[in-house]
């Protein structure tokens, strides 16, 4: 069960933090500037490719890699489609994962590979099976790292990853905040150079900007009564969180948002698109989920019996109010079915600020909800 009395307590936020996962979100901003100098200093703003690639293809381990991609994929649209090439293997570690180029691949493609970690075998093969098939390939990987000197050696580009003091205190979960913003940043930098997506050092520094303002509204020292982040951890306790989105980029961050409820608090969610969203999840809010589902639930003992399991609706969107949209639509079923229902929308700005807000919001939302329903 969440303890929300530890939500108003920073003190006891951060030594229940082992981590570093609160910290990793307060930075973000810092991490995004970090990595996007880090991109510079390799040369990243003086490229001058001859065209755009005809496809591009992601590489890495974990969720920040996978969700690297969806955000690429989605922000690059139908220009060139980008692919992650998934890794097979025995084991989730770095010497059990190995990766293949599909038997399309060629000089036109551009192969992208995103890792915290830079040990893996697999991933020094695939970047010399790259060369020898005549792709451009681009890494981002911490520096002195094996596949640091495999694609410099293969006449790749290589990019050290930004990384801070507290990433080796303890294992990085996948779905770390600062990982993520470490990986992309200096991917959306090379992508801007190729013409496939508007990521210019200006949009950089305002997403960076964006990242910071979210952390001073969400950060542990703000009371949860005015943290959104904390109000978000405290409505899905003891849900099931149904994740909707609407908005071409509020997909990725909703995705991203189930991943990390998942891998951080051990928090099943589902997640879909509108409006599809609406007839997929339908029988989920109309089943037992639903929250008028058990009547006996306000009898029960709220001392010695566990809540029951109820969904919730958490409705992401990344474009104002107005227009075509099917919010109103979901707002009505949620209510027909008594769930009740959150709402997330970003201020207003480019495609990467808003992407970027949503993003940290519920980055700090899945690590309060974590932080605070993890026994002690």
């Amino acid at each position: 069960m969440l303890d929300e009395s530890l939500l108003d307590s920073p003190e006891g936020l951060a030594e229940a933090d082992h981590r570093a996962l609160l910290r990793g979100a307060a930075e973000a901003g810092a991490r995004v500037r970090t990595a996007a100098r880090h991109a510079a200093e390799a040369g990243v703003g003086d490229l001058k490719p001859d065209g755009r690639p005809r496809a591009v293809l992601i590489a890495g381990p974990g969720a920040a890699a996978t969700q690297t991609a969806d955000l690429l994929g989605t922000l690059a649209g139908a220009g060139s489609p980008v692919t992650r090439l998934a890794p097979t293997g025995v084991a989730p570690a770095a010497g059990a994962l190995r990766w293949e180029l599909p038997g399309w691949a060629g000089s036109v493609d551009l192969l992208l590979i995103a890792t915290p970690d830079g040990t893996e075998p697999g991933l020094s093969l695939l970047s010399e099976q790259a060369y020898r098939r005549g792709l451009t390939v681009a890494a981002v990987a911490p520096a002195g790292t094996p596949l640091a000197e495999a694609v410099s050696g293969s006449r790749g580009l290589f990019v050290p990853v930004a990384t801070a003091p507290y990433d080796h205190d303890e294992p990085l979960a996948a779905s770390a905040p600062g990982v993520l913003w470490a990986l992309l940043t200096p991917l959306l930098a090379l992508l801007d150079r190729t013409g496939l997506l508007t990521a210019p050092p200006d949009a950089l520094q305002k997403v960076a900007d964006r990242l910071d303002a979210v952390a001073e509204r969400c950060g542990p020292a703000v009371a949860t009564y005015s943290n959104g982040a904390k109000t978000l951890a405290a409505e899905l306790a003891d849900a099931l969180p149904i994740v909707w989105t609407e908005g071409v980029s509020a997909g990725p961050a909703g995705r991203r948002f189930a991943a990390a409820l998942a891998e951080l608090s051990g928090t099943p969610a589902v997640v879909a698109e509108l409006p599809e969203a609406l007839a997929a999840h339908s029988a989920l809010l109309a089943g037992p989920l639903a929250a008028s589902a058990d009547p006996d639930d306000f009898f029960r003992d709220r001392v010695e019996e566990a809540p029951a399991l109820h969904a919730r609706v958490v409705l992401l969107r990344d474009r104002p109010l107005g227009g075509l949209t099917a919010a109103p639509a979901a707002r009505e079923l949620a209510l027909t079915h008594d769930a009740p229902i959150s709402e997330l929308e970003p201020e207003e700005g480019g495609e990467l600020e808003t992407l970027a807000e949503l993003i940290a919001v519920t980055d700090f939302a899945a690590v309060y909800l974590a932080l605070a329903s993890a026994p002690r």
